[in-house]
């Protein structure tokens, strides 16, 4: 009994030591292993001490250290210009996120909120939106942001043979003016209620003889560029003037591309770097045993599809395009595959978090005997359907497109799955290729994601999905100012789109990446990559 009253004495002294040891924590005067160790004595579990102690810490984050990045998805061809698109991981994380900023971004609720811009407001039925910049903004060489430059970068992406993906998004703008150094006017043809989530996705650039200077590097983020190898590694060093004093706390940031998911596990393990993306689902359970490392998991727009081409044979004929619909069980794969992380998709690419989203119906399930009955139809029950697939494309494409190869077979529709190299992937198969797999990370509004991928000239319309009905009403809902005739008209967009496009969506996927317990953050955005993936910008050491 005097044993057991002594045993009790101890774990209160530990318990009672434990409860002042947040505060000291947040001072930096007690060590992350005094803390565990404290709270092992409390009874805690080694996972659990270790998320105290880093949410007992996010409440003061230290400047400081190297924060290193591994990224699954790079190319060599990858490029410091955003009209080429920043259209992988990487230079999301890198180049825009960690290297650049916007007039306006997206915060953690899905909402536009000013960036460069200190405030932005809409007048004449939103047809002109007037920005502010921020005062005190300046670019990495002590250039102070002007509407000049504001200028060049928007129109960087409408220049004649530009492949911006954004030309299309800024047709609408049929004026934009600079009044003064700190105002810029954007003059629209019509009503564009959600205006401002289109210019949070271009950088901003200095201004230069002839257009915006893209290729130095030189931007407003947080970090200044120091090297970029593309498809290899891109080094940046803080950048003391930020206009954000509350952001970029590191010192210097490495994002490296490890295009092979075990080698960038293997790399988070040996702390070669701090946080992987995309990690491999089949041993995230081995990584949560770790007490070192911390899972992020993040549902938002992001979606896995598979997309043919409507404008070449035999994609062009729709009783074959639903009977692809109908060839594949998505369940299976979802919880094969992807082990339950998402949501199933009905081939519309609207979240369902998203304003005006709506789930199209029927749904396409699995169904044998429609598959049969379509292909016959058709004329096309002999026909060969190649889909070219790397994982690349994204996480678990070529498993996914196997187990759906059974399906299919299953269902009398002959599915050829051609394996491509992940390198070069998004160079030689995406967009050439009639039938692939595809990645997007979505978008936050109806608008902008058909505006992007299913309007007739879009650049990355990648199923060449051109529907005149669709396109009259994709006008129409821009400027309609009522909420209730704009979800109807939205509501019948995604049912075309549903009904008659090119889109296999699989899976409304989760973001699950993992990193060291010595990292720290704030909320993070419903859907991670909308952010610019800025891991940099909004992380700190704990």
């Amino acid at each position: 009994m005097i044993f057991l009253s002594r045993e009790r004495a101890s774990v209160t002294e530990f318990e009672t030591k434990l409860q002042s040891a947040p505060k000291l924590a947040a001072k930096g005067r007690v060590s992350r292993r005094d803390f565990v160790q404290l709270a092992l004595a409390a009874g805690l579990t080694a996972t659990a001490a270790n998320a105290m102690f880093v949410q007992t810490v996010r409440a003061e984050p230290k400047k400081g250290g190297t924060l290193k990045i591994g990224i699954g998805d790079a190319a060599t061809t990858d490029s410091l210009d955003p009209g080429s698109a920043y259209g992988n991981p990487f230079t999301n994380t890198a180049l825009y996120g960690t290297l650049s900023n916007s007039l306006a971004e997206i915060d953690s609720k899905g909402n536009v909120v000013p960036d460069l811009a200190e405030s932005f407001e809409p007048s004449d039925g939103a047809r002109k939106w007037v920005f502010k910049l921020r005062k005190g903004a300046t670019f990495h060489n002590g250039k102070t942001v002007t509407a000049d430059d504001v200028l060049a970068s928007i129109r960087h992406h409408t220049i004649e043979g530009t492949k911006s993906n954004a030309k299309s998004l800024l047709e609408s703008a049929k004026n934009i003016v600079a009044d003064g150094a700190e105002t810029v006017v954007f003059e629209l043809d019509g009503g564009y209620a959600d205006f401002p989530y289109i210019v949070s996705d271009l950088p901003v650039m200095p201004a230069k003889e002839g257009g915006a200077d893209w290729e130095s590097g030189n931007r407003t983020g947080p970090y200044m560029l120091e090297k970029f190898e593309p498809g290899v590694i891109a080094t940046f060093n803080r950048n003391p003037n930020y206009f954000k004093s509350d952001r970029g706390w590191f010192d210097r940031v490495e994002c490296l591309a490890i295009y092979d998911v075990t080698a960038r596990t293997n790399a988070l393990y040996t702390g070669e770097v701090h946080y992987m993306d995309r990690c491999d689902l089949k041993t995230l359970d081995i990584l949560k045993q770790n007490p070192d490392l911390a899972i992020l998991e993040t549902t938002g727009y992001g979606h896995y599809v598979y997309v043919m081409n409507v404008q070449k044979a035999p994609f062009d004929n729709p009783d074959v395009r639903n009977a692809i619909k109908y060839s594949l069980d998505r369940d299976e794969i979802v919880q094969k595959v992807f082990l339950g992380h998402g949501a199933i998709g009905n081939d519309n690419p609207i979240a369902p978090a998203v304003k005006f989203a709506i789930d199209p119906q029927p749904k396409h399930v699995y169904d044998p005997d429609t598959v049969k009955s379509l292909l016959k139809k058709a004329g096309a029950e002999n026909t060969r359907f190649d889909l070219s697939v790397a994982d690349a494309g994204f996480m678990g494409a070529t498993d996914a497109a196997l187990l759906w190869q059974e399906h299919a077979r299953a269902a009398g529709l002959n599915l050829n799955v051609i394996r491509e190299p992940n390198d070069g992937y998004w160079d030689n198969i995406w967009l050439k290729k009639p039938f692939f797999a595809s990645f997007w990370a979505g978008r936050p509004t109806c608008d902008w994601m058909f505006s992007l991928a299913y309007a007739a000239e879009a650049v990355w319309n990648e199923t060449s999905w051109k529907n005149p009905r669709f396109n009259e009403l994709l006008v129409a809902a821009r400027s309609e100012t009522d909420d209730t005739k704009r979800a109807g008209m939205y509501a019948e967009m995604q049912q075309l789109l549903h009904d008659d496009g090119g889109l296999v969506n699989l899976v409304f996927n989760s973001y699950v990446d993992a990193h060291t317990t010595a990292l720290a953050h704030g909320e993070v955005a419903s859907n991670w990559t909308m952010d610019g993936g800025k891991i940099a910008e909004r992380w700190w050491f704990a």
